[in-house]
């Protein structure tokens, strides 16, 4: 899952959330949500569970790369910041009756020592395949447990 760390506003205000702002929540717990890509939706709404496993990864900033792990402690529920006109993710298309965006609950489990960057994680074999190396760009994306535990052996 993709955080951006560093000042993101979005319709004036911050929503930028990194690795120690999940530290700071209670319990070290916080919805994930915001994401407005149909993929990004599916993959919280239909395959994420509880109990999985979560790269907590930071982008669009100095050193993007995997900041933690975290472990998903609620399944996909409905977004509700979509139905409110005050909320920076609010989209007047999505209704309570038929949701269109989903969220999940994570909780931190380590905050690694040092972020673990893209640059590093594009030089392994063993992740040439992953999409976080081949295409970047979603906000969630499925890890495959080959390449979790080659990460984690990498920690």
């Amino acid at each position: 899952m993709k955080s951006e760390p560093e000042t993101r506003i979005v319709k004036g205000k911050d929503v930028s959330f990194g690795i120690t702002d999940l530290q700071a929540m209670e319990n070290s717990t916080s919805q994930w949500d915001g994401v407005r890509n149909y993929k990004a939706r599916n993959y919280m709404r239909d395959e994420m569970k509880l109990g999985d496993k979560v790269l907590f990864y930071h982008s669009n900033c100095k050193v993007p790369g995997i900041a933690g792990i975290a472990t998903v402690v609620r399944e996909g529920y409905p977004d509700y910041t979509a139905f409110d006109p005050g909320h920076p993710y609010y989209d007047p298309k999505s209704n309570q009756d038929t949701p269109k965006w989903f969220m999940v609950d994570i909780k931190l489990e380590k905050k690694l020592d040092r972020v673990l960057p893209l640059s590093e994680l594009k030089q392994y074999r063993e992740l040439r395949e992953m999409v976080l190396v081949k295409q970047g760009r979603l906000s969630v994306q499925p890890v495959r447990q080959s390449e979790y535990n080659f990460i984690m052996a990498l920690l």
